[in-house]
């Protein structure tokens, strides 16, 4: 079994939108001598993604509608912020004092849609969630391949809590390159006892070690998985996302 890695990309510096993350990433991973090699997997926050792609909204510019100025008074929040969270979903899931869990066009359920004003710019705007993480994930894997003249996987990331579980953990909202799970049903284990249900969610394991690897306020939004022997092919972000007549929270 091959050593697993994760090295952080510093320097990518602050995205505005209009940028290419491809482009950032690789200019990046120049100046800290670092260099992709076959085999390797970037992991990005959807945050630059989100940036680059325009998904800001200036807190200043947001008309809080009566439901969320009141929230917010009840439970001391921002309404704009309570406001942009409404906006952006589908269905409220649950409303229990100051969370608001809901589940966004994306198909994600997740606090307040995703909406977060955390490392943006100090609390003047909002970063929405990207429009199709999906296809920013297949842009950026386009561009990284015409480049490097070599496939590099890409998963983005966001931030979810779990049920059953505390704590935040880092999940894959978009993904290209690659395939969302480890597949190991129909197998046997090592004492001959047929798998049924081992279907590893290799794609947000990985968010998750990329998480680990660059932290939250080390201004690190990008990471290489390096010794992870992936299974390459079409996989989606919403390849994880549980179909609802099989999802038992519904």
């Amino acid at each position: 079994m091959s050593a697993l890695s994760a090295i952080p990309i510093p320097g990518i510096g602050e995205v505005r939108p209009g940028d290419s993350i491809a482009e950032l990433v690789l200019s990046a991973v120049a100046r800290a001598g670092l260099q992709f090699q076959r085999g390797d997997i970037l992991v990005v926050t959807h945050k630059i993604v989100s940036k680059a792609e325009g998904q800001i909204v200036a807190l200043d510019d947001v008309q809080p509608r009566l439901e969320a100025r009141r929230r917010a008074k009840r439970h001391k929040l921002d309404a704009r912020v309570v406001e942009l969270g409404l906006a952006q979903a589908v269905r409220v899931v649950r409303k229990h004092r100051n969370v608001l869990i809901t589940e966004t066009a994306h198909g994600l359920v997740c606090a307040n849609s995703g909406v977060d004003v955390s490392n943006v710019d100090g609390g003047y705007s909002a970063v929405l969630l990207p429009r199709d993480p999906d296809q920013s994930a297949r842009r950026t894997y386009s561009a990284l391949r015409r480049r490097l003249g070599f496939a590099v996987p890409v998963i983005i990331t966001d931030t979810f809590g779990r049920p059953w579980r505390e704590g935040l953990a880092e999940a894959a909202i978009g993904l290209a390159g690659m395939k969302a799970f480890r597949d190991y049903r129909a197998q046997r284990d090592p004492y001959g006892y047929p798998l049924r249900v081992s279907l590893d969610a290799a794609a947000d394991q990985l968010a998750g070690m990329a998480g680990l690897a660059c932290g939250k306020l080390s201004r690190l939004p990008a990471c290489i998985i390096r010794g992870f022997e992936y299974e390459p092919g079409r996989g989606k972000g919403r390849d994880l996302i549980r179909p609802a007549k099989r999802d038992l929270f519904r």
